[in-house]
């Protein structure tokens, strides 16, 4: 990342602390949040889990109503969520940025708050399942036609519809 041209500089190489909201450490989701806050104007809600018990993050993040406010999208832009996995469940989270070539902040057990692209991020055992946008309050969210509906699983919609009334 070209260090003198975007504001995410300055939070990589922060250190990953379970439960951390910044400004001098984060975790996946203190990271998320703050970004979300400073840079994009999202009062995003406090979700508290422990990190370190993925079954608890699992079961917390599968069924909060946050949840609604995230849509499934086919081409992501900057700020956008990715949600990651490195085993069976997706359980972590960090932000799109549109800058060499696209790649995702994120703040990692072990390593910090680092920016990496898409080969890096599976070189290191990540997987992208899927990329989310923020629908504003204002906007209806309607199924997305690409993503099949599957039972239990939330399902991929569309922002941007101006709602009619």
């Amino acid at each position: 990342m070209n260090a003198t041209q975007h504001w995410a500089t300055e939070l990589i190489g922060r250190p990953w602390h379970a439960g951390a909201r910044g400004p001098d450490a984060f975790d996946c989701w203190g990271l998320f949040l703050a970004i979300q806050r400073k840079h994009f104007g999202r009062d995003l809600p406090e979700i508290p889990v422990d990190a370190n018990d993925l079954r608890t993050v699992v079961s917390t993040f599968r069924g909060h109503p946050e949840r609604q406010r995230w849509m499934a999208v086919t081409t992501p832009i900057e700020g956008d969520a990715v949600l990651l996995r490195q085993s069976r469940h997706p359980v972590h989270v960090g932000v799109l940025l549109d800058v060499d070539g696209g790649g995702v902040l994120h703040a990692v057990k072990d390593a910090g708050v680092v920016f990496q692209k898409l080969p890096e991020l599976l070189l290191h055992g990540w997987r992208v399942e899927g990329y989310y946008r923020h629908c504003e309050e204002r906007l209806t969210c309607r199924p997305h036609p690409l993503v099949p509906y599957q039972a239990g699983v939330a399902q991929g919609r569309r922002c941007g519809v101006e709602e009619s009334t």
